[in-house]
């Protein structure tokens, strides 16, 4: 059996691209369930320890829009391994900080620097045969949503035993192991563009005018992550709250439920080769909408929680991996730009899902975070109701 997965990727390649997204693109999700361990150790309201995860996703975002357009044109290789210098420095400032603000400062650098990921998944999808890029993509994605789970679990425990400031310490060894391996053994990329920094930017607003079908992806997935951020940046103050009395320990292991949803990834990229993305997407935004009626009506017991959480990781991560396979199609030389529009959207939604999540919390109580939450996945199931009739034609 040949040990390829595509034009120019063998299997082995595949495994190390999810396993660094997973790895790099964790860093932005292990201050979630320490929320409450940083809040009462730096002496915060709820609302102001919700700044953290709102900074380190827009840091995201801000990386996503800066950073991610230079890999159509540099060698990716060299941008991942510069990238994941400053990560390290910036996991270690936030283990040093001694201030909510230094924190922020830190956290949101972690975030522009974390995009390591969304240079990875482009390049999949770039060096994979257009058969298999759905598949290829999603397994890749599978390392990706598997590193977002898992970080939750390990910085709960960690943060559980040893402390908040311990789980940055941890990851940047883990950013240093990672850089020193992907110098060995990362595949090359030519560039597909030799166009200026400035032009790969403006070509951003060109793109995004140019095809309906990467509008449409880049909202409904931004309102379904922000759906997704609303819960996570909660969940922690919840279990917390009188109602479960509980830690970061079992906040963190809510994670390890929700890796049901990251282990459909390869199964979502499949049937959006075969079946369409559309009609992934509106399965998993169905999906999504139960889950927060779930919680909604059986969130005061830890069964309703889990039963929430597995139903929201599958529903979002399902329409990821369909958005991204549509948007991948619509150019391959812009594969990088593409996903730069599309996932700069997503992050800011996010962002913005993580405050909102945060001040539903102050002024209502779980059911407004529930409210919250159905109302955004309802309005991606709207947006993708209007969009319907712009279909990617490699899709068609």
């Amino acid at each position: 059996m040949s040990s390829r997965t595509g034009s120019s990727l063998t299997r082995g390649s595949v495994l190390l691209m999810a396993i660094a997204c997973g790895l790099t693109v964790a860093n932005l999700y292990y201050n979630q369930p320490m929320l409450d361990d940083i809040r009462r150790d730096f002496g915060l309201s709820a609302s102001q320890v919700g700044l953290i995860p709102m900074l380190t996703q827009l840091g995201y975002a801000f990386g996503l829009l800066t950073l991610t357009p230079l890999g159509d044109r540099v060698d990716r290789r060299r941008l991942i391994l510069g990238m994941l210098a400053v990560l390290t420095l910036s996991l270690i400032g936030a283990a040093l900080s001694p201030s909510l603000a230094a924190l922020g400062a830190a956290s949101f650098l972690a975030g522009v620097t974390s995009t390591v990921a969304q240079q990875i998944v482009p390049l999949a999808a770039q060096l994979a045969e257009p058969a298999r890029r759905g598949k290829t993509v999603g397994q890749v994605m599978s390392g990706l949503l598997i590193g977002i789970l898992a970080a939750r679990t390990l910085s709960g425990v960690v943060a559980t035993a040893f402390g908040w400031r311990d789980m940055f310490w941890i990851a940047a060894a883990m950013m240093v192991v990672l850089a020193l391996i992907l110098a060995r053994r990362l595949p090359h990329a030519p560039p597909t563009t030799d166009m200026s920094y400035r032009q790969l930017m403006v070509s951003l607003l060109h793109l995004a005018r140019r095809h309906p079908a990467l509008r449409e992806a880049s909202l409904v997935g931004g309102l379904l992550f922000a759906s997704f951020s609303v819960f996570w940046s909660t969940l922690t103050l919840w279990l917390a709250s009188p109602a479960f009395g509980l830690g970061a320990d079992v906040a963190g292991m809510f994670g390890l439920v929700g890796v049901v949803g990251a282990l459909a990834a390869p199964v979502s990229g499949r049937l959006a080769d075969h079946g369409g993305p559309r009609r992934v997407l509106g399965v998993g935004i169905a999906i999504v909408v139960a889950s927060f009626v779930t919680f909604g009506w059986f969130g005061a017991s830890l069964w309703g929680l889990a039963a929430g959480v597995i139903l929201l990781d599958l529903g979002v991560q399902g329409c990821q991996i369909a958005n991204q396979t549509r948007i991948y199609a619509l150019d391959h030389a812009a594969a990088s730009r593409l996903n730069t529009v599309y996932m700069t959207s997503y992050f800011v939604l996010g962002a913005l899902g993580s405050a909102l999540g945060s001040l539903a919390w102050s002024h209502f109580g779980w059911l407004g975070v529930s409210a919250a939450g159905l109302l955004l996945g309802l309005g991606a199931g709207l947006c993708h109701w209007a969009g319907r009739r712009h279909v990617v034609t490699a899709t068609s």
